[in-house]
């Protein structure tokens, strides 16, 4: 069975749908694939933040900024991958991640800001409304609106080339049966990143292998199918994680079940633009408790973490991540005393925080998550409360009492004992993409293009370091709309 399309597209997350949304704006042709049975990927878990310099809410807002500040301002998050990113990419991130921010807005999205996110010099923070469910609810409405052809549940099994070697379409798996999908203009990979694939994580960080993901479909497809005709992965080494993650609440909290309507978000926008935020508050602490994990400092200020089995298993300032990992289950509770508790309970000490959206503090936990906030009067009655044995429990702390001096604040001894979890350790995101030039084209090993075949997001990051909050979505966005656009030019030059 052979279909026939001028652009095939592989993934229906952020990328994806933008590619097929530009492409279909040219006038072509374009088939999308997705192996999932929703559209969305890694954008409709995120938090949905952009950083964008230059926006009409910057603008609205009396706030000056620029993309060449915002292109200086990343360099503060390159840590010990300085020197590794590619300058040519983040500089068309910059330039064009206002227009990307107004093109979606210009689809019906809504966004509250911008928002201050240090280290960046002016608020820059968008944040989408009234959830990241809007980015696929709007951009799969905007491509079907367009004609585009998008089928879920269709994994991508090969890339087909011609006897010269050019991209001349895709096997995918549709209802059950194998289909050729002709591409005359050429292949857009737009499958996300490989945070949950052990055979990437294993070359390139094997210490992260068996380590989960946020999101557990995103298992680097188009990483292979573009290694598979020769291109190459840069920067496989820059993986987010593993970061500590509380467990999911049973019922998801009330702002993930926000239906994503252009009139909430509208709503939502005014609202928070002139209302109090003390009356917003609740509303979004439900989100934050239930969609993030605590801070490091928390560990920093003397809190300890325990198994299952009431053991401590690890020194907290040394990769608890990995640690946690290995434990049974993969779960383990933070065990802290009175001092950090009070400490944690406001500014400006936080237990995490969404930036540019809220900080959570202790009682917000004891208010929103009572499945995992636990408190006593004695160890022996937080062990109960939190299933953890009793003896186990006990030893474990008075162990880690004695190893530490008298005066030592990070001894706990002072009751009441608090506990928060089970929480595990998960990898957020990888930042190894495809080589591409600027016209998001695949590169071979030797640097030559690969003829048709297209990468966007993060599977055609191309050696773009994404560090900061704001700046993935972007990219996403940003490169999509690029790289669906090219590939339709493809059948004018042709």
């Amino acid at each position: 069975m052979t279909l026939h399309c001028d652009v095939v597209i592989v993934g229906a997350g952020a990328s994806g749908l933008s590619a097929a949304i530009e492409a279909a704006d040219c006038g072509v042709r374009v088939v999308v694939l997705e192996k999932n049975p929703m559209p969305g990927g890694s954008s409709r878990l995120s938090v949905g933040s952009i950083n964008a310099a230059g926006s009409s809410l910057q603008k609205r807002a009396g706030v000056v900024d620029t993309p060449d500040e915002h292109f200086a301002d990343m360099d503060h998050f390159m840590g010990p991958f300085a020197g590794q990113d590619n300058l040519a990419l983040r500089r068309l991130l910059v330039d064009h991640a206002a227009e990307s921010l107004e093109w979606l807005m210009s689809l019906g999205l809504s966004f509250y800001g911008p928002t201050a996110d240090p280290p960046h010099r002016h608020p820059r923070m968008h944040n989408v409304l009234p959830n990241s469910r809007a980015y696929p609810y709007y951009l799969n409405r905007a491509a079907k609106a367009r004609g585009v052809d998008v089928r879920l549940d269709a994994p991508v099994l090969e890339i087909l080339r011609s006897s010269d070697g050019v991209v001349r379409g895709v096997l995918a798996r549709i209802d059950g049966q194998p289909v050729e999908i002709e591409a005359r203009s050429g292949v857009v990979l737009a499958s996300g990143d490989y945070s949950n694939d052990p055979e990437l994580k294993q070359r390139f960080r094997p210490e992260l292998a068996n380590i989960a993901a946020i999101n557990p479909t995103a298992t680097g497809d188009g990483h292979k199918l573009g290694e598979a005709l020769g291109a190459r992965v840069v920067n496989g080494d820059v993986v987010y994680g593993p970061g500590l993650r509380f467990m999911e609440p049973v019922r998801p909290s009330l702002v993930r079940r926000l239906p994503p309507s252009w009139l909430l978000g509208k709503l939502m926008q005014w609202a928070l633009n002139r209302l109090p935020a003390s009356l917003f508050r609740p509303f979004v602490m439900s989100f934050m408790t239930a969609s993030l994990g605590p801070e490091a400092s928390l560990l920093r200020a003397g809190a300890v973490l325990v198994n299952r089995e009431g053991q401590r298993f690890v020194d907290e300032l040394v990769q608890p991540g990995l640690a946690i990992a290995q434990q049974p289950g993969g779960h383990a509770w933070l065990l802290f005393d009175q001092r950090v508790a009070t400490m944690f309970s406001g500014p400006p000490h936080y237990v995490s925080t969404a930036p540019g959206v809220a900080f959570a503090y202790l009682p917000d936990y004891r208010r929103h998550r009572r499945d995992l906030y636990h408190r006593a009067e004695s160890l022996e009655a937080l062990a109960l409360s939190a299933g953890l044995p009793v003896s186990a429990l006990q030893a474990a702390i008075g162990s880690h009492n004695a190893a530490l001096p008298a005066d030592d604040n990070r001894r706990v001894q002072q009751g009441p004992f608090y506990a928060l979890g089970p929480l595990e350790s998960r990898i957020v995101i990888t930042d190894g993409g495809l080589a591409v030039n600027l016209n998001h084209q695949v590169l071979r090993e030797d640097g030559t293009v690969i003829p048709r075949l297209y990468a966007a997001g993060a599977v055609g990051q191309g050696g773009a370091l994404l560090a900061g909050n704001g700046h993935h979505i972007g990219w996403a966005v940003t490169s999509g709309r690029r790289a669906g656009r090219f590939a339709a030019q493809e059948k004018a030059r042709t």
